[in-house]
């Protein structure tokens, strides 16, 4: 009885041990990530892929470092729809296109972070990385009062260094789950199609301001009108 005893007790230190070890590494996990979730799909070492996977909401993500001759005509397809979009601007850009920027800003939409000179973020020092990201935070902040927190490697060039510099400065690193590739296909069905096709909750869709993609973006916005899904910003999709 005496030994069946010691076994018994043996094995419930065991098991008491098991459960603090792996309670431990989970918290020590968490805390590490700054509180993202790192076994999660949507977040990859700390980069958002996507947003909430079982929810029912969609982002829009335009990406802006070149070119205004079509970002109007977006914003006011946005503006017919009432749908919020999250811009990617990049810093360059900002300040030849102040007007736009503002009435990004005015209309609701979402300004997230590129980058100020559109730089492979893999290829630079710390401190470079950190200039790209704080020279655009300080010009949009500057012309908007708005501060932003959600950053995109410019050509989706990153490393770990590149989201531990923007975790140090506040901000959260974001690529995509679909897209539509239209700087190099400039074929609006086929935009629509890679917008559109397969859709899932949490989706980050990518596009820039092409002509062909302000051809596609009122077809885009009506199919998800009349589909489960919303669209709603970045920073709402992953929170």
């Amino acid at each position: 009885m005496k030994s069946f005893r010691v076994i018994y007790f043996r094995k419930y230190v065991a098991s008491i041990i098991i459960v603090l070890t792996v309670a431990f590494v989970g918290i020590v996990a968490f805390l590490g990530s700054g509180g993202d979730v790192l076994t999660s799909s949507n977040i990859v070492r700390g980069v958002y892929y996507s947003g909430d996977q079982d929810g029912k909401n969609i982002s829009l993500m335009i990406n802006v470092y070149w070119g205004d001759e079509y970002v109007g005509e977006m914003l006011d397809t946005l503006k017919e729809k009432n749908v919020k979009a999250t811009f990617f601007l990049g810093g360059t850009w900002v300040i030849k296109n102040e007007d736009l920027v503002l009435r990004m800003a005015q209309e609701g939409h979402e300004l997230a972070n590129h980058g100020y000179s559109h730089k492979d973020c893999d290829n630079l020092s710390v401190q470079q990385t950190k200039d790209e990201i704080l020279k655009t935070h300080d010009v949009v902040k500057s012309l908007t009062g708005i501060e932003m927190e959600l950053f995109m490697p410019p050509s989706g060039a990153y490393n770990e260094q590149t989201v531990e510099v923007a975790k140090e400065i506040g901000y959260k690193t974001i690529m995509w789950s679909e897209d539509t590739i239209d700087w190099r296909d400039q074929n609006a069905e086929l935009i629509f199609e890679r917008a559109t096709k397969n859709a899932s909750g949490g989706d980050l869709v990518l596009m820039h301001p092409t002509k062909e993609t302000a051809v596609a973006l009122k077809s885009i916005l009506d199919f998800y009108e009349n589909s489960e899904f919303s669209l709603v910003s970045v920073s709402k999709n992953i929170n």
